[in-house]
């Protein structure tokens, strides 16, 4: 009978210890939800801002290139542009289809005039942030990793002068197709240390001014999250709206990680320069990369697709997908399989992967 006792005893003691590990375990799971919860709400506070940050009151837009297979922008010896049907078609497919309005193209050059005249004469249901593409001004070979020597100073000052003609160019089509571009983007990731089209900080906010001075739309620059939130609260006083780069693969990540990252890095900017609005004009997966392995996919692309354009949509952020279709001219010629051919919603021959078929089923 005393051994029966004592046993008993023990059990009950031994219940009452898991009672209380358990209560101490779903005390701290409360705590940590709560801390969850309210880090995520803070994070909001944050990230969210009046919808008259939108542009064209939508977080929704997309970076388009229309080079296909055997075509390709100047690299030396000319540039390969698609014709005026295969702009077309394309425009229709993000419109139309898509419903896609509002685009990105990078410069003022011929293919990009051949997009804003496309949209007038076809009456397209489409916008245009256009670009302003800018060449190295400063030989930026010590940090760029492919830059091998430095670049000569007569052509740094012949590129110079190019920079001002198409600085022209793009003052010209603003008002020409006034009615379709909505904004003007001076220079592309021309401030980083890493790109091998370098321009000195004070030499944009001076192309900033000039540009805004002489067109009635909306001036900005587009470079990487980190150079922004580092270094770029004078420029950001110049430009109309900051424009950020965000790739979590890029740094990385895995899908899972994706947004959180997204988010952690756009706050990062929205602290350092609390009083601007923000686009972001680049954020993509790609589909296909030997640089990331198994972390490229066309499912992990639609997962991410779906992530960030709910949350843009919920802080008023407009968002630049990268982008419309996969274009082949970019990388190593010879390696098929990299990163930068395949971050298209479209493959370079218009077929539509999974992200872009869950689109097109959901608008049917």
């Amino acid at each position: 009978m005393k051994k029966a006792k004592t046993g008993g005893m023990m059990r009950m003691q031994m219940i009452l210890i898991f009672s209380l590990a358990m209560l101490f375990s779903c005390q701290n799971d409360l705590k940590k939800n709560e801390q969850q919860m309210s880090e995520s709400k803070h994070s909001n506070e944050i990230s969210k801002q009046n919808k008259e940050s939108l542009l064209m009151g939508t977080s929704k837009a997309i970076c388009y290139s229309g080079f296909r297979s055997g075509q390709h922008p100047d690299r030396g010896d000319g540039a390969v542009n698609p014709s005026y049907e295969e702009t077309l078609e394309d425009l229709k497919m993000l419109s139309e289809d898509a419903d896609f309005h509002l685009i990105r193209v990078y410069d003022s050059r011929e293919n990009s005039e051949l997009v804003l005249k496309v949209i007038q004469e076809n009456k397209l249901n489409i916008k245009v942030m256009l670009g302003i593409w800018l060449q190295a001004e400063m030989s930026n070979h010590e940090t760029c990793s492919w830059l091998i020597e430095p670049i000569p100073q007569a052509e740094l000052e012949q590129n110079k002068q190019l920079n001002l003609s198409e600085i022209e160019r793009a003052i010209k089509l603003s008002h020409k197709y006034k009615d379709i571009i909505i904004a003007v983007n001076v220079g592309n990731e021309a401030l980083v240390d890493w790109n091998d089209h370098k321009v000195a900080t004070d030499t944009i906010i001076s192309y900033v001014k000039r540009v805004k001075k002489l067109i009635p739309q909306k001036v900005t620059v587009a470079d990487n999250y980190k150079w922004w939130a580092d270094h770029g609260a004078e420029l950001a006083k110049a430009v109309d709206f900051v424009s950020l780069h965000i790739y979590p693969v890029w740094e990385g990540k895995y899908i899972n990680e994706g947004l959180s990252y997204t988010i952690e890095n756009y706050n990062e900017v929205r602290q350092a320069i609390p009083n601007a609005p923000i686009a972001i004009t680049e954020a993509g997966w790609a589909t296909i990369a030997t640089e990331f392995g198994e972390r490229a996919s066309q499912e992990k692309q639609w997962q991410y697709y779906q992530e960030l354009m709910n949350w843009s949509k919920e802080m008023n952020i407009t968002t630049f997908w990268f982008e419309a279709f996969d274009e082949d001219w970019k990388g190593e010629p010879g390696r098929m399989d990299g990163a930068e051919k395949h971050w298209g919603l479209y493959t370079v021959d218009r077929k539509p992967k999974i992200t872009m078929q869950h689109l097109l089923t959901d608008k049917n």
